[in-house]
């Protein structure tokens, strides 16, 4: 009887072990998961701030302010189609870019945000099916609150290179998306510019764009000419991927805006603008860097490989072993 009840209290210890070490897994997958997919936006996106204006002027004894706008500016998100998109490389970029964007907006508040081209992959040739497919994955990841504005402009993955272009690509861009290309808040006009259709031959699509861009510089009471039709402070683009500047004549800054993807940068970015009629400051505010996440997992993995072989006693004999030769050592 005594050695019945000593079975049976062994094996029952046995199983409250492996209920204990199946908890400590489940526990670190949980951790690891929770860090990796959502506390890592709050933590890295945490750390960014609106850039600050100049003192405001004094005028006699009183302080002129202007109202400030809050502007968010990112590009070539380059949602994946049907045709080169793998599930996997979906689920991982998209579930990136969507809690990189909703991460931002609940930190930073922004009032405005501006995506500057190549919102999908495979607009350029994609089916009329795969297109709203599309469509429909983009609004999913990139809602936002009615208070805040969302203005896209499109890119060559969207309505193709300048001889891809057709009237039918643009036309469906422009259904889902706002086709306006001037936008005015606070006193401040923004110019939105499909740069695809400004080759200068003449084509059809391209003389309408530019009979578009000379009623708004005329709205705006601008000289002729692009940068002098419209005589911008600053010029804001996508396509390139990464981050540079390069200063026009007249003193223009035109700053290329980061791609927001894992996809295409290790470090995504976007840029925060803040915005009077008068003035303006810009600041670089990084994501999460895809190898940081990468490294955290793996090295979850391998803590969980020791956690299974130090419970299964694979351990004992090679540490035995290691605190035999330590001993050897100092004897000697």
């Amino acid at each position: 009887m005594a050695t019945v009840r000593l079975g049976f209290g062994r094996q029952n210890f046995c199983l409250f072990k492996r209920s204990f070490l199946l908890l400590k897994l489940i526990a670190v997958v949980f951790a690891v998961l929770l860090f990796c997919e959502f506390l890592i936006y709050y933590l890295v996106i945490f750390r960014c701030n609106w850039p600050d204006l100049k003192t405001p002027a004094y005028d006699g004894e009183q302080e002129t302010h202007e109202p400030v706008l809050k502007a968010m500016f990112l590009a070539d998100t380059h949602l994946l189609g049907e045709v080169r998109g793998h599930w996997l490389d979906k689920l991982r970029r998209e579930w990136q870019m969507e809690r990189a964007f909703q991460t931002a907006l609940w930190l930073l508040q922004p009032e405005v945000v501006f995506i500057l081209g190549d919102i999908f992959d495979e607009g350029k040739w994609s089916s009329t099916q795969a297109w709203a497919d599309d469509v429909k994955r983009f609004q999913k990841m990139f809602r936002h609150p009615r208070h805040v504005q969302l203005k896209v402009v499109a890119g060559n993955h969207d309505i193709g290179f300048h001889y891809q272009m057709s009237s039918h690509r643009i036309k469906r861009f422009e259904k889902v998306f706002n086709p306006e290309r001037l936008f005015s808040w606070k006193g401040i006009n923004f110019v939105m510019v499909n740069s695809v259709t400004l080759e200068g031959d003449g084509c059809n699509i391209c003389s309408e764009a530019e009979a578009e861009l000379i009623e708004i510089s005329h709205k705006l009471n601008c000289s002729r000419e692009l940068l002098w039709w419209l005589q911008p402070r600053l010029v804001l683009s996508g396509h390139t991927h990464s981050a540079c500047e390069v200063l026009h004549g007249a003193g223009i800054s035109e700053f290329s805006v980061p791609s927001f993807s894992w996809r295409n940068r290790n470090n995504p970015s976007f840029i925060m603008g803040s915005m009077t009629p008068t003035e303006y400051a810009l600041s670089k505010c990084y994501l999460p860097f895809e190898n940081t996440v990468l490294i955290t997992y793996c090295g979850a993995a391998g803590f969980l490989v020791v956690l299974i072989l130090a419970h299964f006693g694979f351990l004992d004999f090679p540490f035995l072993f290691g605190c035999q030769l330590l001993r050897k050592f100092k004897t000697v």
